[in-house]
């Protein structure tokens, strides 16, 4: 049931994300006069397809992955002398650039919405409470305390911990001081604290920007109830059931849920007794976790097993909602902060400070689609939003074959005043094929290297 959940979710977002995309290109091309032939969603031959009024194909194709919107040209087949009017490598290059601009500009477009959307709505959170601070680590030397509320960091207001990671996660690299704001509680005023960092996130894969600062986020306590045990696994093969509590493990008492879960971690293929009580009885099971090998070389215990959820206080929840006029900003600015964040991760890479088994292909994209789908219509349209971000960025890329690479040579002849030769963009468009299929496979490398 999860995979057949993964893959329609998948579809679901690549094929919205795809839509927007084209319909975007299509869109600018019919204002400014060119014909369209077809407008299809993915590639390989059509499974649907029907024809307008106007002579345009829209088509679904069999292979989800992609998608185009193919133009009357005279570079590609020849035309009619009454269309030519319509072909588009006869419009202006100002329309043109319009025309190839438009697809990543839908996607920028469709974040906005999104986030617009999840903002008039509402959107529930819990308070940046941090838990425990590692001994020696830059949060303590800095003097932050468990029980702190962080209010801000290097001077932008947060109110969630995913707002303090987009804000550390931009700070790959750094070396310094890191700032922070925190409190005590909400009658108290904010007090900074310096941490200091060197080289900080570099190479980390993946990166943690918490624990490498030393810091804990706050949770209610975690028992060591189950909330779901996956077929096939070792709690399954064990006897476990959603619902059951590990009270022990070969006679230990298990405090909580982390306690558990580093008991299995540190046990691979060892017989471990558990003492489980389930619906008011004690029952005594044996369970040998399974091996997972870590990139690092180190293997750890798994069983297939996960949490049971707990409601957290109301004092440490968090409903940020906004008016539709102040939710556009924030949507705006929310875009932009990720735009931002997409194009220095892309940046740090190239340089080596961010690792490029970072990459995400399909299978990665999948998963993640699934789960947020799973989790909540909240989490899927956040990551519909920011995927709708990566999209956009990663097409206006100056590589040719991407929108960015026509983008180039369309500003190149505004400049000259006359086109790009064809060898030119020849030998562009095999360099961009090369660059592309190298990210790609590369990509599909670490998808598997994570599956496996």
């Amino acid at each position: 049931m999860g995979l057949i959940q993964n893959v329609l979710a998948v579809i679901v977002v690549l094929g919205l994300l795809i839509t927007f995309h084209e319909y975007g290109h299509y869109w600018v091309a019919r204002r400014c006069g060119v014909k369209v032939l077809r407008f299809s969603v993915g590639f390989g031959k059509p499974i649907w397809s029907r024809v307008d009024r106007n002579g345009t194909e829209f088509a679904i194709a069999a292979i989800p992955l992609g998608g185009y919107v193919k133009m009357l040209d005279e570079r590609e087949a020849p035309v009619p002398d009454e269309q030519l009017h319509e072909a588009f490598n006869r419009k202006t290059v100002w329309q043109r650039i319009a025309i190839v601009a438009a697809g990543p500009l839908a996607n920028f477009l469709l974040a906005i919405v999104a986030y617009w959307a999840l903002f008039v709505a509402g959107t529930t959170t819990v308070a940046p409470v941090v838990g425990d601070v590692t001994v020696d680590s830059p949060a303590e030397r800095s003097g932050l305390r468990s029980g702190q509320e962080i209010v801000a960091v290097e001077g932008d207001a947060v109110r969630s911990w995913d707002d303090i990671n987009l804000r550390l996660i931009a700070r790959i690299g750094a070396s310094g001081e890191l700032s922070f704001q925190a409190r005590g509680d909400t009658r108290e005023e904010a007090r900074e604290f310096r941490l200091p960092v060197e080289n900080y996130l570099v190479r980390q894969d993946p990166p943690q920007p918490l624990a490498t600062l030393g810091i804990t986020p706050w949770q209610p306590p975690f028992p060591a109830r189950l909330g779901q045990v996956i077929d096939g696994e070792a709690a399954s093969q064990a006897g476990l059931q959603a619902g059951d509590e590990v009270l022990a493990v070969n006679g230990t008492p298990v405090d909580d849920w982390m306690d558990f879960v580093n008991i299995v971690r540190t046990s691979p293929g060892e017989s471990l007794a558990l003492d489980v009580a389930r619906n008011g009885e004690q029952l005594s099971l044996t369970m040998v976790p399974g091996e997972r090998e870590l990139e690092t070389g180190v293997s750890i215990g798994y069983v297939g097993a996960g949490v049971e959820s707990v409601e957290w206080p109301e004092e440490y929840r968090r409903e940020i909602r906004y008016g539709p006029v102040e939710a556009l900003g924030q949507a705006v600015g929310r875009t932009s902060d990720m735009t931002l964040l997409t194009l220095g991760a892309i940046r740090k890479m190239l340089v080596g400070l961010i690792s490029p088994s970072n990459l995400s292909g399909p299978i990665t994209i999948a998963q993640v689609a699934g789960d947020t789908a799973r989790t909540g219509l909240e989490s899927f349209i956040s990551f519909l939003a920011y995927l709708s971000i990566s999209l956009a960025v990663l097409n206006l890329l100056p590589i040719p074959v991407l929108d960015g690479g026509h983008l180039l040579y369309y500003f190149v002849e505004a400049v000259r005043g006359r086109p790009v030769s064809e060898r030119t963009q020849a030998m562009g468009l095999r360099i961009g094929l090369a660059l592309i299929a190298t990210l790609m496979l590369m990509a599909l490398y670490f998808d598997l290297m994570r599956l496996w």
